[in-house]
């Protein structure tokens, strides 16, 4: 397994291509605005699927080009599938100067706490952790972590855009995830990669 960080659009959210050398597959997490690098890089493989942490624009904007180039599934939680089709709740149109409202189809299949994911020979888990919005999940692959906006370096997801919960987002990560090995490698939505070991040392909201 092999992992390409492109940190993608205005608010240079990180983008994942996690690729499987041996059948030259891959399945790319969350897709941001402007990812031409992205796309460059996803040719070298076949896409088997596009996998969503959560569906604000900024990790979604993109989707409509990802889509188009590489013909790939969408997976995203249940309880944020409206999003996708509706700029009030992925947040678009409360910034206007950023992109304008941001729609896209509806995701091909919808997933929840507890599943197994066999894609591009990988198994991918998928991990609730809502509080930055109501359907955010993190993917764990082996001992990667992929945690959308849920937990950060040093820090976490802001909670006071509409669906945030700061209460839930602590649970989420005291239960979901402190609990992952020390030396799982986490792949954030914002900002640079950490291990649970370190955060659970030095980030100042769960330390």
């Amino acid at each position: 397994m092999r992992i390409h960080t492109f940190p993608l659009g205005p608010l240079q959210t990180n983008c994942y291509i996690v690729t499987n050398e041996e059948t030259k597959e891959a399945v790319i997490i969350d897709a941001g605005m402007h990812p031409g690098e992205l796309l460059r890089q996803a040719a070298n493989y076949q896409v088997r699927a596009i996998l969503l942490t959560h569906a604000h624009f900024d990790h979604m904007g993109g989707l409509d080009q990802i889509r188009k180039k590489t013909g790939a599934p969408v997976y995203i939680h249940h309880s944020e599938q409206e999003w996708l089709t509706n700029p009030d709740l992925n947040g678009s149109s409360r910034w206007p100067m950023i992109g304008g409202a941001m729609t896209t189809e509806r995701a091909e299949y919808e997933i929840k706490e507890g599943d197994v994911l066999v894609l591009a020979g990988l198994n991918i888990r998928v991990l609730e952790t809502p509080g930055h919005t109501p359907g955010g999940v993190s993917f764990l692959i082996d001992n990667e972590l992929f945690s959308g906006d849920t937990l950060f370096a040093h820090s976490i997801g802001r909670t006071d855009l509409p669906g945030g919960n700061y209460e839930q987002l602590i649970q989420s990560i005291q239960d979901k995830l402190m609990p992952l090995p020390e030396d799982t490698r986490v792949y954030p939505g914002h900002g640079p990669d950490t291990t649970i070991g370190f955060e659970k040392l030095h980030n100042p909201f769960i330390a």
